[in-house]
């Protein structure tokens, strides 16, 4: 059986004071003791997370994080690597030990509500004492859910669990069609998959491999080619195929060489919508033709990589977009989970297709870019733009929208 991939899993963290019994909780919830549980404050420093079966959402993954009061130098970095995680979570539990919730907790709890993340409180140590009324009445005034428990006795947990599926994101229950409304059965799709030095070892990537499922669940036929391979595959057709769908970076030579009554469109776009909020990213690339000189535009990878000569993100996204605009322009280049404090000091961001991360991270990023008031758009929208290709690639998406 192969593993529920990364980008697919329900991120689940914990946050809360020092020793609140986050790790505790956790041992308790999945049965066994895979986190270290300690009366000293702080045991757990960095974000650690752990993997679970939770039935019926299938694979989650737990993230026990520092205390949010923490404190010192070295205590404010670990805070600040649990606010990160907060753009990963699908949902957040809020592990109180009793006492009244203090400054440190309201200022995380306010930043888990300003992100809109699902949020369950749990009020652990019920065995010792109960909830504080503030914290009661703090929860019932938000219409946050609240949990009394005690890890250590493993009271309340089976209700915990029960009330983590219910908050679960709608999209982990929803049927999300990469492009199976695009095509109908039996129709023939060519991928356009190039292998170049970026290409992973032996395998494709994500969203190369779903669309192929897709297809597959949609009762069409796929065909798969290099771009070398694209004319040699549409001379051998009979009839011209459905839809040609291509690696973003090949769009210039795919568009070219597919004939204008063939829809076209580009994995990456495809998984703009499959990952959500495609509206802001439409939006988004309008501000490609606003930029001016000096001007910084901030580069988003979802996943970290040993940088190629002609890596996308670094080297030929800023190539492309400073050719189009004709500006002098900066370019920041941040990967993996890493995404700035300091969006506002950016003219545009740029964002990879998020193949690697969930679905939240991926419109937290989004959505955060767009409440501050922060252009985004994403690595295929901006190839097939920068190279006059975007009216054709985005035609067969708003085509089923309407």
């Amino acid at each position: 059986m192969s593993p529920t991939p990364r980008g697919e899993r329900l991120i689940i963290a914990l946050l809360g004071r020092r020793n609140a019994g986050k790790s505790s909780l956790i041992n308790a919830i999945i049965g066994q003791e895979i986190a270290i549980v300690s009366e000293t404050p702080g045991t757990t420093t960095d974000p650690v997370d752990k993997h679970y079966e939770l039935l019926p959402l299938g694979a989650v993954t737990f993230y026990d994080t520092a205390g949010v009061d923490d404190e010192g130098e070295l205590g404010a970095k670990r805070v600040a690597a649990t606010r990160k995680i907060l753009y990963r979570a699908d949902i957040v539990v809020f592990v109180n030990d009793g006492n009244a919730l203090d400054m440190h907790e309201l200022d995380m709890l306010e930043r888990v509500r300003e992100m809109d993340i699902p949020l369950l409180m749990v009020f652990n140590k019920a065995d010792i004492k109960l909830a504080d009324a503030q914290n009661i009445e703090y929860c019932s005034l938000r219409n946050i859910p609240y949990i009394n428990l005690s890890a250590k006795n493993k009271t309340g947990i089976l209700e915990a669990k029960n009330e983590i599926i219910r908050l679960a994101p709608k999209h982990l229950s929803e049927n999300r069609i990469l492009l199976g409304d695009i095509i109908k059965p039996k129709a023939k799709v060519i991928l356009v998959c190039p292998i170049d030095s970026a290409a992973p070892k032996g395998r494709l990537i994500l969203p190369q491999v779903q669309a192929i499922r897709d297809i597959l669940d949609s009762n069409a036929i796929s065909i798969v080619v290099k771009e070398t391979e694209l004319k040699d595959a549409l001379a051998m057709m009979e009839q011209a195929p459905d839809l040609v769908v291509t690696d973003s970076q090949a769009i210039e030579q795919v568009n070219r060489e597919t004939p204008n009554n063939v829809e076209l469109t580009t994995f990456s776009i495809l998984y703009a919508r499959y990952k959500g909020e495609l509206d802001i990213l439409l939006t988004g690339i309008r501000q490609i033709d606003k930029l001016r000189d000096n001007d910084k535009v901030l580069i988003a990878e979802a996943c970290s990589h040993h940088v190629q000569e002609d890596d996308i993100g670094r080297v030929k996204l800023p190539k492309w977009i400073s050719e189009y605009t004709k500006k002098k322009l900066t370019f920041e280049t941040y990967a993996g989970h890493d995404f700035p404090e300091n969006l506002e000091e950016y003219a545009l961001c740029v964002h990879c297709g998020g193949c690697m991360i969930n679905v939240s991270e991926m419109n937290h990023r989004i959505l955060e870019c767009h409440r501050r008031g922060v252009p985004i758009t994403n690595y295929g929208l901006t190839i097939c733009k920068v190279h006059g290709s975007f009216e054709r690639a985005i035609k067969p998406l708003l085509r089923v929208k309407k």
